[in-house]
């Protein structure tokens, strides 16, 4: 039984969907109640309501189940406001992933995947796309990117030190079915503008959105897939992996794929010229676990379009 934390979020409902469908078993752990997305209605997932920075409540978990493996989505860094302040913040963030950390020790487990952020790469100059083995800046502009950095420092001293297979997973610009509004890239918000047949709003972005803007996007379902595949192969060559796919998505290029689906959407952008594109190299990904990302831009458009009218809500 793969335990999976923040299962029933946006990441976190996929990899469980995906960890079902390779047959395998699946405890969600979720800190606030609610209920199963509608593509895992009917399916036989196991929730325990539990906070992971509540030790023993966590611990106390693998008394009640046979867990095999662990996949820890959820959030691991504070975000602003910090009604306790920043440092009762970090800690209690640091608290949640060395409990998970403790937890896959006591438990046995065969493997703790934990979630990083293609942010890592953030501030590095690359030529291509980004490899696991560059070296990372020292420095990071918001909390996401700064505590991933340390949860992979982390991570892997506790790997070398307590003999946990513990695994990275830095993930990149991931949309889709039970996302939200996200600062740096603009997919879920043009999407949503074309359901609604509205002009986008794009004032929670953190800059000027244009055109040519681009990112390595990842439909969600592919994100759950690749993070599956990583938790159960049965030999890893590297503690840390891309989860991406590999390449570029401009602004234009999403729209056009919108259009394709509501040819009256109001999803053009303005136009500034060139744009250098952060891509993640996903070539780990692909040798170690066959993965192949099965969603384009156009699939992915149209799947993420016919999920909302069909009255679905992220």
């Amino acid at each position: 039984m793969i335990l999976v934390t923040g299962g029933l979020g946006f990441i976190g409902s996929h990899t469980v969907r995906a960890l079902l469908d390779l047959g395998e078993e699946c405890l969600v752990v979720q800190r606030r109640a609610r209920g199963l997305p509608a593509f895992l209605d009917g399916a036989r997932v196991a929730v325990e309501p539990a906070d992971v920075t509540d030790r023993e409540a966590l611990l106390a978990i693998g008394r009640r189940h046979e867990i095999t493996g662990i996949v820890h989505l959820a959030g691991s860094y504070p975000w602003p406001p910090f009604p306790a302040g920043p440092v009762e913040a970090t800690r209690k963030a640091l608290d949640g992933l060395l409990n998970i950390a403790e937890a896959a020790q006591e438990w046995g487990v065969r493997r703790l995947g934990i979630a990083s952020t293609i942010g890592v790469y953030f501030g590095v100059a690359h030529e291509g796309p980004a490899r696991e083995d560059a070296p990372l800046s020292m420095g990071a502009s918001f909390s996401i990117p700064a505590f991933k950095k340390v949860g992979e420092l982390l991570g892997g001293f506790l790997a070398d030190t307590a003999g946990i297979d513990i695994v990275n997973y830095r993930v990149s610009g991931t949309w889709g079915p039970l996302g939200h509004l996200d600062p740096f890239f603009a997919a879920p918000a043009l999407v949503h503008a074309a359901v609604r047949g509205t002009a986008p709003d794009l004032s929670h972005l953190a800059g000027p959105v244009f055109a040519e803007d681009g990112l390595d996007l990842t439909y969600v379902k592919d994100t759950g897939r690749a993070i599956a595949l990583l938790q159960l192969a049965d030999r890893l060559n590297h503690r840390t992996y891309n989860v991406g796919s590999g390449r570029a998505t401009t602004n234009a290029r999403l729209a056009e794929a919108i259009r394709s689906v509501v040819p009256d959407a109001q999803v053009d952008l303005p136009s500034r010229g060139g744009a250098a594109h952060m891509v993640l190299d996903i070539s780990r990904l692909r040798e170690d676990t066959g993965y192949q990302p099965e969603y384009d831009t156009e699939r992915a458009a149209a799947d993420y379009i016919a999920w909302l009218r069909a009255g679905n809500r992220d």
